[in-house]
């Protein structure tokens, strides 16, 4: 069986970053690219952040959501950058809405994919653990990380099912598309939910007994390195709070 885009495969992994680390860079990620916080001096510093879900994914052996991201954002910025000193008007405004969207979007959204797809459940809630979270928390968040790969596993399952029935965009009865896939989906995401949460209890979790966990996590020399980066941009917004910039 082939790999998922959201699959976690512990055998393939050879570059491992603790669960804290790349929540630290998704962080990162959402608040200098996606929120765009951040003076005009560092300006320099969001190109460089948008080159790491592309390192991440592709020193993981991700290399069709690497190769996905880099098209997509690529595309994105060149077609603004050859196009939209040519145009005026509505079209203009379009072009930098749409290029806008998916630079800021797009970096943000492919380190989410990477922290699902390269952390496995045991993981994430020892790393949690070691934060000393709420089960209040733990319990919701470790549901999502296994709710997000199943719905997509499902809703490749339905896309099958669909296109041998000559159900799609290309087919005769393109009109029934979305009441043939996405009612089945939202279905089958309430009942993956239900079950999810069921797993999670079952295996311990929100129990009064204190859960042990066989996997290894902890901080190594990568994640230093990461720490590091990831705190050059916010080094570089307390200097210009202070007025050094």
């Amino acid at each position: 069986m082939q790999n998922g885009i959201l699959q976690t495969r512990i055998e393939n992994r050879s570059f491992v970053l603790d669960p804290r680390t790349k929540l630290i860079l998704l962080i990162t990620m959402s608040t200098f690219v996606l929120g765009g916080m951040g003076s005009e001096s560092a300006s320099f510093l969001t190109p460089c952040l948008c080159v790491l879900p592309l390192f991440l994914l592709t020193v993981s052996k991700k290399y069709k959501s690497a190769a996905t991201y880099a098209g997509i954002y690529s595309a994105a910025y060149l077609t603004f950058a050859l196009f939209g000193p040519h145009t005026s008007g509505c079209l203009h405004f379009l072009l930098l809405g749409a290029a806008g969207i998916i630079t800021k979007l797009m970096p943000s959204l492919t380190m989410g994919i990477y922290v699902i797809s390269t952390t496995t459940v045991s993981e994430f809630t020892a790393s949690m653990q070691r934060l000393h979270l709420s089960e209040k928390l733990i319990i919701p968040l470790s549901v999502m990380f296994r709710f997000f790969p199943t719905v997509a596993d499902e809703f490749a399952s339905i896309n099958a099912a669909m296109k041998m029935r000559g159900i799609s965009f290309g087919g005769k009865n393109a009109g029934k598309m979305l009441e043939y896939r996405f009612i089945p989906l939202m279905t089958c995401s309430v009942k993956i939910g239900d079950e999810l949460s069921a797993a999670a209890l079952t295996r311990g979790l929100g129990g009064t007994v204190k859960r042990t966990n066989i996997c290894r996590i902890g901080f190594h020399l990568q994640d230093m390195i990461m720490i590091l980066l990831c705190a050059v941009p916010f080094g570089c917004l307390f200097l210009d709070a202070c007025g050094a910039f």
